[in-house]
């Protein structure tokens, strides 16, 4: 049985519930621009495609001054970690108190598996965005707030026989969002899915 996901963890291991991802705390005023800044981003996005659309465009649409754009997310990688942000908090209270197999009440490896399928979920709908915050700097995927969540959790889950630490780390290489986006064409999604599904779940017996 894993430890508990709320309560002291092994060793000087950070508990789950801290890592979960904070909603930004801010003015009426400036929440009022974010929400514009990212209505108006999605939606160029998701009409014109991430690469094709500048942060001038977007900065027009929302209504705002390029230099609020900019001071608020630094550049288009930032506005994608924004994008991503409620949709990664919104995996997370699933995981700590959602319905099983995803939250609590079923088998650690089931619980396992459906992790991998809520993270494949979450990274196909929203693959340009995710891959552009994960190699906007060498390393930026591992300094995403979420990823320590995510391995974490993995761990957790893991049989305790072996490294749960380091084989959290090589199960989500597997979700690499660059790799995701080389695969695709050639592999497709539900063979990629059933890759996952197949060696997260030997890696949960243990």
């Amino acid at each position: 049985m894993s430890d508990d996901h709320n309560g002291p963890q092994s060793g000087s291991a950070t508990p789950l519930e801290l890592l979960r991802t904070p909603p930004p705390k801010e003015r009426a005023d400036a929440a009022r621009n974010r929400a514009a800044i990212l209505d108006a981003a999605a939606r160029l996005f998701n009409e014109h495609g991430v690469d094709a659309v500048s942060m001038d465009q977007v900065a027009a649409a929302a209504g705002v001054g390029k230099g609020t754009l900019f001071r608020r997310f630094g550049d288009k990688a930032g506005l994608a970690a924004a994008l991503l942000d409620a949709r990664e908090r919104e995996l997370q209270q699933g995981i700590l108190s959602g319905p099983p197999p995803l939250g609590p009440g079923a088998s650690d490896p089931e619980r396992l598996v459906a992790f991998a399928d809520a993270y494949l979920d979450y990274a196909f709908a929203y693959l340009p965005l995710l891959r552009m915050s994960e190699t906007a700097s060498p390393g930026a995927r591992y300094r995403i707030g979420a990823y320590r969540f995510w391995t974490r959790h993995i761990a957790i889950l893991l049989p305790r026989n072996e490294d749960p630490e380091h084989a959290a780390h090589a199960l989500m290489a597997m979700l690499d969002a660059e790799l995701l986006t080389a695969l695709l064409p050639e592999l497709g999604e539900e063979r990629i899915r059933s890759g996952v599904r197949r060696m997260w779940t030997n890696a949960g017996r243990g």
